[in-house]
């Protein structure tokens, strides 16, 4: 005999999970079907909850702005409070989805769960929302408060919108600035340069040029006289840039550099903590048990080396030692945070203290990237500034000069 997952309506309207032992799968869904339950799904043994959990194969059908994504949970929590099925309240909001990929999505779902498929195995089969999002709405349909969860999914998206446009908003100035910067010294260097060097020969042929004008004359000429193969040869770097930031490998050694920034490591620490937390405690609050909870919130940290780091936390607390334990052996998460969740857990209320660490941490990561972006302008500023004037000064100190030994030479 063999174990089968299997997803269950019952006769009052209540969506169950119930393992069954039968010899092949279509005996558990023929024995469940002769006593009174409407069979939705029978998982196979290799498949069972952790394939119910897990994320789906790869997007085939584009991705869906974060901000629609929003706006489709917040208006299906609501028809779901006010009483409409799921089935319809799908339909309602398919035919009036402003994003083209999500409407979509929404008519797969729809024909899914025409098909018996529960909600949360039909938006997993789409292979494009995240693991947090599709563990939420299994919680909700064991416990049959789905609107609670999505309503508490909410809440939790829509913090993690707010601080990813924070974020955007903090880093757009100084990254406009270099953009600036960068374009300025390339006119310099390509335009305004290369119009002067006729003039720096003349000079030169009577007294040397300083130094400075030397430099400037050499990197300018050496640029210009070899655009045709520099600017094909910088396009290949930057292609090979972007195809290797994209591996994994390139990933995890970019991330491990964030964390070596004096202040981008503590942002960078603290918004994971305030990520996890948040996470973690959706999932609770959902009915996820603990390891499963931090399973899903550990795939979720954006960084690859923190993430990483919390490998080794699931087994640990598989084999019985305390939730706080185990993470601190992740050897990343701060001694705060470590501390209010050891309390939370010794208490009883863990999803309360890690609603308190999200907000901190918030917080706290909103203070470090206003240092870090008050400390990073002015140095692009600098930067921009000492080769804007290195380039001045190659321009005019030989004219100035010309000027300041004009009279002399004409004295004599």
């Amino acid at each position: 005999m063999t174990e089968y997952i299997c997803r269950l309506g019952t006769p009052s309207g209540e969506i169950v999970t119930r393992v069954v032992e039968a010899a092949a799968a279509a005996d558990a869904r023929s024995r469940l079907e002769s006593e009174g339950y409407r069979v939705f799904a029978v998982s196979s043994p290799q498949e069972g909850l952790s394939a119910v959990l897990s994320l789906g194969g790869g997007n085939k059908k584009g991705r869906v702005k974060q901000s629609d994504f929003l706006l489709f949970n917040q208006q299906l929590s609501a028809l779901l409070r006010a009483g409409i099925p799921v089935l319809q309240a799908i339909d309602l909001l398919k035919t009036r989805s402003g994003s083209a990929t999500l409407r979509v999505v929404l008519a797969d779902v729809e024909e899914k769960i025409r098909n018996g498929i529960p909600l949360s195995e039909a938006f997993e089969a789409q292979g494009m929302f995240p693991r947090i999002y599709t563990a939420s709405l299994l919680a909700g349909e064991r416990s049959g408060a789905l609107d609670d969860v999505l309503a508490r999914f909410v809440v939790y998206l829509k913090r993690s919108v707010a601080v990813s446009r924070k974020l955007r908003g903090a880093l757009a100035y100084p990254a406009f600035l270099l953009l600036a910067a960068m374009l300025m010294v390339t006119f310099l260097t390509v335009y305004i340069v290369p119009r002067m060097s006729d003039l720096f020969k003349s000079l030169s042929a009577n007294r040397t040029l300083p130094t400075v004008t030397l430099v400037v004359l050499w990197f300018s000429n050496g640029l210009v006289n070899n655009i045709f193969w520099l600017l094909p040869l910088a396009i290949i770097v930057g292609l090979g840039l972007y195809v290797w930031l994209r591996t994994t490998s390139g990933r995890l050694i970019v991330h491990k550099l964030f964390l070596r920034i004096p202040i981008g490591g503590k942002l960078v620490r603290n918004m994971a903590t305030a990520q996890m937390s948040r996470s973690m405690s959706t999932l609770l609050s959902g009915g996820i048990t603990v390891p499963d909870s931090w399973d899903i919130s550990s795939q979720a940290i954006n960084n690859l080396e923190l993430r990483r780091r919390s490998q080794g936390v699931l087994p640990m607390i598989r084999e019985g030692r305390g939730f706080t334990d185990a993470l601190e052996q992740a050897n990343w998460v701060p001694e705060l945070a470590l501390d209010m969740i050891g309390i939370g857990e010794g208490s009883g209320s863990l999803r309360e203290m890690l609603d308190e660490v999200a907000l901190f941490y918030d917080a706290e990561a909103e203070v470090r990237l206003e240092q870090f972006t008050t400390l990073l302008e002015p140095l692009i500023l600098l930067f921009m500034a000492g080769i804007v004037v290195t380039i001045l000064l190659a321009i005019y100190l030989p004219i100035i000069q010309m000027i300041s030994a004009g009279p002399i030479g004409s004295h004599r």
